[in-house]
């Protein structure tokens, strides 16, 4: 039977048992801990001055500040994970790919076809 929905679901069963292991279980326990720990400094630091925060500010608030020192995905990791949302507004990248290939520039006249009995009608 477990084998079966190991087979289904695409996981080994050495995987599934690691899983509901209870090392494992603690170790999982001992992190979300943690996490709830560095939410807190995360949010602190994320309200700092009564400015909102992306990962990057926080991290280099954290550091100057604070003194303290997180990995930047540990960080980005956290925010996702409890939904804390940077509210600045992302850079069109499409912007910047418009202007390297100037695909909607208008060119200037060089025929000037607009003389005397050569109009289209």
């Amino acid at each position: 039977m477990l084998s079966h929905l190991c087979k289904t679901s695409g996981v080994s069963r050495s995987g599934y048992y690691n899983y509901f292991s209870d090392k494992s279980q603690h170790s999982r326990e001992l992190r979300d801990n943690q996490d709830e720990i560095v939410k807190k400094v995360i949010l602190k630091t994320y309200n700092f001055k009564g400015r909102k925060k992306g990962a990057r500010q926080i991290k280099m608030t954290l550091q100057g500040q604070y003194g303290i020192t997180y990995n930047l995905k540990r960080i980005r990791r956290i925010m996702k994970k409890y939904g804390i949302i940077c509210p600045i507004r992302k850079a069109n990248p499409y912007r910047r790919m418009m202007k390297a290939t100037k695909e909607h520039t208008v060119l200037p006249n060089l025929l000037n076809s607009n003389k005397e009995g050569n109009t289209w009608r």
